[in-house]
Order: structure tokens, then sequence, then C-alpha cells
């Protein structure tokens, strides 16, 4: 039975790893005699400026973009792993399994809320370990960036995006492949540490589903909440 777990998982890693060719970019440089002259291309330059405000801001934050460092990695793992955050989750998440008592063989009782909570602390932690090590080895920034001077229906649209997207060095966006291979390896691999109802291919899949909805919900909070936060404040006073 283990062997099949782990074949599943070596399918999965290699599926992600080698998912999407990549699509380079050529430019094509255009004859002396009916190149655009300087004053042209400035003109043209400003009209798309007054066009496109949204790419305006979007080369503004690629120019303010500061890639994460190791010391950065380090500090990202550990506060999306024993953080508030993620520790008010888990407790919420093993809180719930302890009153449905699922998987029933932990028992609805404060040992099984034990359990249950160190189950998913060790797969978060595994999740995590592994995104950030595997990004580090193309510059895969795992951090979320908010986009708060954005209208709503936009920002809810950059939360969804960046489930699946993150930056590189050069500050623009590509597929989290890290993230990819992270999230579904860490739930596979996570069969060989639970409890045999909760074991199998189809909850893993299941797990992996919900692992991308958790980081949707992670990144909603932390689009939003210092807004909440801030309108409290200024509440008070």
């Amino acid at each position: 039975m283990l062997q099949v777990k782990f074949s599943h998982l070596a399918c999965l890693l290699i599926a992600f790893c080698f998912a999407g060719p990549l699509i380079a970019s050529a430019q094509t440089e255009l004859p002396d005699a009916i190149r655009p002259s300087p004053a042209v291309l400035s003109q043209n330059q400003a009209q798309n400026a007054d066009q496109n405000p949204d790419r305006n801001q979007d080369q503004s934050q690629k120019s303010s973009y500061e890639p994460i460092t190791s010391s950065g990695r380090f500090k990202w793992f550990i506060g999306n792993t024993i953080g508030p955050q993620s520790l008010v989750a888990g407790v919420i998440s093993a809180g719930f399994g302890t009153a449905i008592n699922k998987p029933k063989e932990y028992g609805p009782h404060w040992e099984g809320f034990g359990k249950r909570y160190a189950v998913r602390l060790t797969g978060i932690g595994t999740q995590n370990a592994m995104e950030a090590g595997l990004g580090s080895l193309w510059g895969e920034d795992p951090r979320y960036f908010r986009a708060p001077h954005d209208k709503f229906g936009q920002r809810v649209v950059h939360i969804i995006k960046m489930t699946f997207i993150a930056r590189r060095p050069d500050g623009d966006y590509a597929l989290a492949y890290a993230r990819f291979v992270a999230i579904p390896a860490t739930n596979f691999l996570s069969n060989t540490w639970r409890a045999d109802s909760e074991a199998t291919t189809g909850n893993a899949i299941e797990r992996t589903f919900l692992g991308f909805v958790g980081r949707m919900a992670g990144n909603a909070f932390k689009e939003f909440w210092p807004d909440v936060n801030h309108h409290i404040i200024h509440k008070k006073h």
C-alpha cells in the first residue's frame, strides 16, 4: 500500500515539474527607414500612459519590488507555519474535526483534538518548507502582495490570481511552480502519518483542493484585514 502511495506522489511531482512549456518572446527590429522618430515615440508613450493607468501602476510596483532574501524566506516559513493566523486556523480545523469526530480513530475528546492539531501543523510545516525551499532554486517569492489602491472587485481578482502565481526576482509574476508541487506532494506524503480512514488517494486529492482554497482564504485575510483593523482603530478614536 505504501509503495502505491509513493508512486502516486512521484507521478504527481513529475507532472507538476514539467507542466507548462516555457514560451520565449522574440523582439523584431524595425528597419531604420520605418523606425518612428524619438519625438513620435515620446508622444506615443505619453498617450499610452494616459490611457493605461493600471499598466503604469504595475510598472511602479515592479520598480519598487525588492526580491525576497534567505532570511525573508525563513521569516515567511515561520510566520505561515506557527504565526497567529496559522495557529488560529489550526484550532478551528482541529476543533471542527473533533466536533464531528473525523477521523474517528482520534476520538471526540481533547486527546483527539491534540492529534488533529499536530497532524495539520506537521502538514503545514512540511508544505511551507517545501515551497520555500523549491522556490529558492529559481527565485520564486512565496509572499502575498496586497493591492490596497485597487477597487474591491479588482482586489478580489488579485486574491484569486495570487493563489496561483508568485513573483520572480525581476518583479514579474509567473506561475507558482513550487506551490503547485508543495501542496499536492505534502497532502499525498501525509498519507503516511495520517489515520487509515483518511490516508487514501481520494482524501489526498480533496486535501489538495482545500489547500488551494485555504491559500486563497489566507490571501483574502491579508488583503482586507489591514483595512478592517485600520477602520476599527479610527472608529475607537
